[in-house]
C-alpha cells in the first residue's frame, strides 16, 4: 500500500513538475505493485488428498495421517509455504520447489492421548511475490476427522437377562424347550413324541425335532453426562472419561455375546452414529442440580428415569455416574420394578456410604473396585460398583459372580 501511494505521488510530481526521473520511478513502482497483485490473484492449482490410517482408533493407540499435495498447474509457483492443522498442532508441508505434475507426501502422527474427534486440515497455503510486496493465504482440500474412541476394557461376562423372545437367539440357551430350531438324527433317550415322522420316512432313519428356549436379554446403558455429576480439574473430568470407557466396555461385551444393547445419555444427544462414535462425541452438559427431588424440566435425570420406567427398554440397566451423582442413586433403585437387574457404577475416589434409601454397601473392598450389596454382587437386584477408573471397573465387574 505504501509503495502504491509512493507510485501515485511520484507520477504526479514527475508529470506535474516536468521531472522524468520521478515519473520513471513512479512508473517502476506501479509496475512492481501490478505484478505483485497479479501474482497474488493467480490461485495455485493444488490437488490435496489425505488418508487417515485408521480414521477410528481407541485412545492411546497410534494413528497416522498421510497428506499428498500435487501441483496440478502448468507453472512452478515459487514462494509457497504450506501448513496443515492436526487438532491444535501445526504441521509444515514442503511446497517451495514443487514442479508441475509432481507431488509431495507428508505423514505425521495424530494425537490420540485424549478421547474426542480430532479435526485435521484443511491445508493452508501462504505465498508472496519475489519482492515481498503482497502476501496471500488460501485453503486447499477438504478437512477430515479422526475419531479417538474411549478405551475398551475386557469384560468376561454380561448379565444374561430374564426377558424371553420367540424371535431372538443367543448361543447359551437351554435345549429341548419351546421353539423349533432344526432336525437331527435320533439318539437313544430322545422322546418319541419329538420324532418328525414325515422326514424320517423320506430319509429312511429317525429324525428328531430340536427345540431351544430362545432368550434375548437387552442391556440398557445410561451414561450420566451432567456437569454436576463429574468434577472438572484442570479442564479434565477424569471420572467422566472413566464412565465413557466403562460404557464402551459394556457395549463391546454385549456385542461380542450377540446381545441387544442400547445407549442413553442423561442429557440426550441426537442418537446418531454408532455407539462408539456417540461416546467419542459425548461431553459434559449443564442440567439440573444433583440430589434435588423437584419435578422440573431442568432435571434431566428425572426425565431419563421416567422414560426408562414407562418404556421398559430392556431387562438389565447399567447406570454410570461420577461422585456428584451418588446422591441420586435412590432414583435408580426405584427402577427395580421395571428392570429386574440394575447395575450402578460410581467413578472416583473412595466415597462415603450412600445415604438412607440408597443401595447399601456390604461387601469388602476388592482390588480396583468394590461390588457391593447384601450378598453376592448386590441386594434386591441392585449391583453397586465403586471404581476409580475404567480398568478397576472392569476388574470389579469381572469379580461379580451373579452374571
Amino acid at each position: 500500500m505504501a509503495l502504491l501511494c509512493a507510485a501515485v505521488v511520484l507520477l504526479a510530481a514527475g508529470f506535474g513538475f516536468g521531472y522524468p526521473e520521478l515519473a520513471l520511478l513512479g512508473a517502476s513502482a506501479a509496475v512492481a505493485v501490478g505484478c505483485a497483485l497479479g501474482y497474488a490473484a493467480g490461485r495455485p492449482r493444488l490437488a490435496v488428498t489425505r488418508v487417515a490410517e485408521p480414521d477410528r482408533v481407541a485412545r492411546g493407540e497410534p494413528a497416522t495421517m498421510t497428506l499428498t499435495v500435487r501441483n496440478a498447474g502448468r507453472l512452478r509457483r515459487a514462494g509457497l509455504v504450506a501448513e496443515d492443522r492436526c487438532g491444535r498442532q501445526p504441521v509444515a508441508v514442503p511446497l517451495l520447489r514443487l514442479r508441475p505434475g509432481h507431488d509431495t507426501t507428508v505423514s505425521y502422527p495424530v494425537p490420540t492421548h485424549r478421547r474426542g474427534v480430532v479435526p485435521v486440515g484443511p491445508l493452508r497455503v501462504t505465498g508472496r511475490d519475489v519482492l515481498g510486496l503482497v502476501r496471500f493465504s488460501r485453503r486447499h482440500g477438504p478437512a477430515t476427522d479422526v475419531w479417538v474412541h474411549p478405551r475398551v476394557h475386557p469384560l468376561s461376562a454380561v448379565p444374561a437377562g430374564v426377558a424371553r423372545s420367540l424371535d431372538g437367539r443367543i448361543d447359551r440357551v437351554p435345549h429341548g424347550s419351546i421353539t423349533f430350531d432344526s432336525l437331527r438324527e435320533y439318539v437313544v433317550g430322545d422322546e418319541l413324541r419329538r420324532v418328525h415322522w414325515r422326514t424320517s420316512a423320506r430319509v429312511g432313519e429317525l429324525m428328531v425335532r430340536e427345540h431351544v428356549d430362545t432368550s434375548l436379554p437387552t442391556i440398557v446403558v445410561l451414561l450420566d453426562n451432567r456437569a454436576a455429576a463429574h468434577p472438572v480439574v484442570d479442564g479434565l473430568a477424569d471420572t467422566f472419561e472413566s464412565a465413557c470407557e466403562a460404557a464402551a466396555s459394556v457395549v463391546a461385551a454385549a456385542t461380542r455375546e450377540n446381545l441387544a444393547v442400547s445407549l442413553l445419555l442423561v442429557v440426550p444427544d441426537d442418537g446418531r452414529g454408532s455407539y462408539l462414535d456417540r461416546l467419542t462425541e459425548a461431553g459434559l452438559r449443564q442440567g439440573g442440580r444433583s440430589g434435588t427431588g423437584n419435578r422440573s424440566d431442568d432435571d434431566p435425570l428425572r426425565t431419563a428415569t421416567d422414560r426408562l420406567r414407562q418404556q421398559r427398554l430392556g431387562d438389565t440397566l447399567v447406570f454410570l455416574t461420577g461422585p456428584g451423582g451418588r446422591a441420586d442413586l435412590g432414583r435408580l433403585g426405584a427402577l427395580r420394578g421395571a428392570y429386574p437387574s440394575v447395575v450402578v457404577a460410581v467413578f472416583g475416589p473412595a466415597a462415603q456410604p450412600p445415604a438412607a434409601g440408597h443401595p447399601e454397601p456390604a461387601g469388602p473392598a476388592g482390588p480396583g473396585g468394590r461390588p457391593t450389596g447384601g450378598g453376592p454382587g448386590g441386594t434386591a437386584g441392585v449391583v453397586l460398583i465403586d471404581a476409580a477408573d475404567g480398568p478397576r471397573f472392569a476388574a470389579a465387574w469381572n469379580g461379580v459372580d451373579r452374571w
